[in-house]
């Protein structure tokens, strides 16, 4: 199944059901009124549409999630660099910096980060 990407309004509700899956449907309107300002409406409107996408499942109204938050992360990072930087990690990673320089302790971690990612 292809990865079906999230809208901001996607990603907050997501966050608020990773954190609290399982969650019951009504908790989860409660949680989404205080967080969001949604409404009842909205918040059944949204889980609707992310069990059609495939990110939660809700059954007995209870809302468990399908796609944990790390994978999902992962997949909105590979289409933002495919989209927005001709997928070039060293593109995005010089806008990223914009100017800004890097301490001592950065450096040393983006050097082991990039030794434990290095091709073989």
């Amino acid at each position: 199944m292809e990865y079906a990407k999230l809208c901001d309004s996607d990603y907050r509700f997501m966050c608020i059901v990773w954190e609290n899956a399982p969650v019951n449907s009504g908790e989860l309107v409660k949680l989404c009124q205080e967080r969001l300002g949604w409404k009842k409406s909205t918040t059944y409107t949204e889980i609707k549409k992310l069990c059609e996408k495939g990110f939660i499942k809700n059954d007995d109204a209870v809302v468990s999630v399908l796609i944990p938050k790390k994978e999902a992360q992962e997949k909105e990072t590979e289409y933002f660099l495919e989209r927005t930087f001709d997928n070039s990690f060293l593109s995005f990673f010089t806008a990223f910096l914009g100017g800004r320089k890097l301490t001592k302790k950065e450096v040393k971690e983006l050097k082991k980060l990039i030794e434990e990612h290095r091709e073989k």
